[in-house]
């Protein structure tokens, strides 16, 4: 592993999306110039090449800093977050993802565009196991390793968080490891709930990627459920 700053990827892309606090910029400027990984450096250096208009660098997290709703996905899609610069947007997960939030009151438009289109999120912040597009989507353990810490810095920065929503095994296992739980104690299971040691609660839920959404493996019906099960959760915090 080897590390950089954010100028070192200056010729791949703008400045990552502010985050709202400046501890949180700091963190997606950190996050976005990270090379750690040589492995994903090699590979998103070729989409670079291949694709010169793309990010093409690691995707910081997203949305409200007072957020009591955090959503764990798995990594930046290559035509997805990879080419935009933000989560979940540009790809059919993310057509998914957020008109989930916008039903569910989290979101005010039901289409995330691209950095710098003026959605806020309300009460939800996006984020993910993985910050680099991975190939075939399957980022190494080490990886994943290298990459916790941010996951651990940004969701302690989140400070009323009450909710954790991991989109798939990946994410689930990740957000247990952060708080120095064995995923073997709380297995993955869609629409399970998790109480985790400070309190918060982990839920549970298939991702929404195409080999998931195509196969019907993961249908809308379900999706809704459990972000309707975490709005409520949600608000039942607040009372």
């Amino acid at each position: 592993m080897q590390s950089g700053t954010a100028g070192a990827d200056a010729a791949m892309g703008e400045a990552p999306e502010a985050a709202g606090t400046p501890r949180l910029n700091d963190l997606a400027a950190r996050i976005a110039g990270c090379r750690r990984c040589p492995r994903l450096v090699e590979y998103l250096a070729a989409a670079h090449r291949k694709y010169p208009d793309f990010w093409c660098r690691p995707v910081p997290g997203f949305g409200d800093p007072a957020a009591r709703l955090v959503v764990v996905g798995l990594a930046p899609g290559m035509k997805g977050a990879n080419r935009t610069g933000r989560l979940f947007t540009g790809d059919s997960s993310g057509q998914w993802l957020y008109r989930v939030l916008h039903v569910t009151g989290f979101s005010p438009r039901d289409v995330s565009e691209r950095t710098g289109d003026g959605l806020a999120l309300r009460d939800c912040y996006i984020t993910a196991a993985a910050r680099c597009a991975p190939p075939q989507n399957r980022p190494l353990p080490a990886e994943l390793d290298a990459c916790r810490p941010f996951l651990a810095e940004e969701v302690a920065q989140l400070g009323r968080r009450r909710v954790l929503l991991a989109l798939g095994r990946i994410a689930h296992d990740a957000v247990l490891r952060i708080h120095g739980l064995r995923p073997a104690r709380m297995p993955f299971a869609h629409g399970a709930r998790h109480e985790l040691p400070d309190g918060v609660l982990l839920v549970d839920c298939y991702h929404c990627s195409r080999q998931n959404t195509n196969t019907g493996r993961l249908t809308w019906r379900m999706f809704e459920r459990v972000f309707r099960t975490a709005r409520a959760l949600v608000d039942r915090s607040q009372a």
